[in-house]
């Protein structure tokens, strides 16, 4: 039996905390540096901070505001969010961050993966893939906050940046984002049965068992979730939290 690690997803528009709905209109939801103390007084196993406005509006990363951030944070922290070149993923790692996440810019720059492993170790580098289904029900990988197809099948482009050097993969549901109805377990097993590396899945969970289906009928390593830590309940309003007991599998 092993502790599977648990993640907040924090999603960051310019110095606030937003929570989306299918990739769609964020919801304000708090300070960012007064929710990652509360999840060090929770035993949060590590938080990620993606800034989700960043590539689509082509905005600098806020190395202040992210910096704050992880300054404040007694747990292993992850950014993504507007990282094209390796001088700027630097720039995260002296910012505080153990890992860097990459999306649109490992679809259009693959070999930017393994210049950042090299140095930094393929454990650094998790490579986001946001997937929905078509109007053929067919899963595709979309980068660019969702706004733009690539026209691949997670399953394939999950092996091509495992290739490339990515050591972990986050594979997130725009489907099943901020909807509360669980993960969608059939993209969760198409991501990991054909990879190696951990598999964190990611968009949909309103509990526990969500949790222990995404390992045990997922093939999940990990679990990342944000409207559940981050609000009462569906429909209710803001309340940071995080679970009491461990996830064992």
């Amino acid at each position: 039996m092993k502790r599977i690690r648990i993640i907040p997803a924090l999603l960051l528009i310019n110095d606030g905390l937003y929570k989306t709905v299918h990739f769609k209109n964020p919801g304000y939801v708090g300070d960012p540096i007064n929710t990652v103390k509360i999840f060090n007084e929770k035993g949060a196993d590590e938080v990620v901070v993606l800034d989700i406005t960043a590539t689509r509006d082509k905005k600098p990363i806020n190395y202040r505001k992210i910096a704050e951030i992880a300054g404040e944070a007694f747990m292993p922290m992850a950014y993504g969010g507007g990282i094209k070149t390796f001088e700027e993923a630097r720039k995260v790692f002296n910012a505080g961050y153990e890992k860097v996440i990459l999306n649109s810019s490992a679809a259009e720059n693959p070999a930017l993966i393994g210049e950042i492993a090299n140095v930094y170790g393929s454990q650094s580098v998790v490579v986001s893939i946001d997937g929905k289904k078509d109007w053929l029900g067919r899963y595709k990988v979309y980068t660019a906050n969702g706004s733009h197809s690539i026209g691949k099948s997670p399953d394939v482009y999950a092996r091509e940046m495992e290739a490339g050097g990515a050591g972990e993969i986050l594979i997130n549901s725009i489907d099943r984002d901020g909807t509360w109805e669980g993960y969608d377990l059939a993209l969760v097993k198409m991501v990991s049965k054909t990879v190696s590396i951990p598999v964190i899945a990611c968009g949909g969970a309103a509990g526990m068992d969500d949790f222990r289906k995404a390992i045990v009928e997922g093939g999940a390593s990990a679990v990342a979730a944000g409207s559940m830590f981050v609000y009462q309940k569906k429909g209710m309003g803001v309340l940071i939290s995080f679970p009491a007991q461990s996830l064992k599998i």
